[in-house]
């Protein structure tokens, strides 16, 4: 648990997510999961330890924001420590308004051994840039 309506997992937490989990986002490009069908669910693929792609991650942030208020929301990936813990750091920054120090050191703090994708902090300011653009 990141906070008290956000988690971080992986595959098989996707394939099998606790009860109070209503919403599902897949970052990993590799991964094909089924939820259960009370779940709802969508994949933006990220690429494993590659750079991520500053649109993918603003629809990933847009989903998360989108669907938090409702639901309490996991974000998974294959091992559930990179692409994952780095959306949702992004979306502190972005939709919460964290610095990326902060974030950061909470996401790690919560999921030890989480390793954010290269460049994130240089992704998330273009992220929340172009957020800031649309309002």
């Amino acid at each position: 648990m990141i906070n008290k309506r956000l988690l971080v997992g992986n595959a098989d937490d996707a394939k099998n997510p606790p009860p109070q989990v209503g919403a599902i986002l897949m970052v990993a490009e590799e991964q094909n999961v089924t939820v259960p069908p009370r779940v709802i669910y969508a994949k933006i693929p990220l690429r494993e330890f590659g750079e991520p792609a500053v649109s993918a991650v603003y629809d990933a942030v847009q989903w998360i924001e989108t669907h938090l208020p409702q639901h309490r929301l996991m974000v998974c990936c294959r091992a559930g420590m990179g692409r994952s813990v780095s959306v949702i750091i992004a979306y502190l920054c972005c939709v919460e308004g964290m610095t990326y120090a902060d974030a950061l050191k909470l996401a790690l703090t919560r999921r030890p051994g989480g390793m954010p994708l290269p460049r994130l902090d240089e992704v998330i300011a273009s992220v929340c840039s172009r957020r800031r653009g649309r309002e």
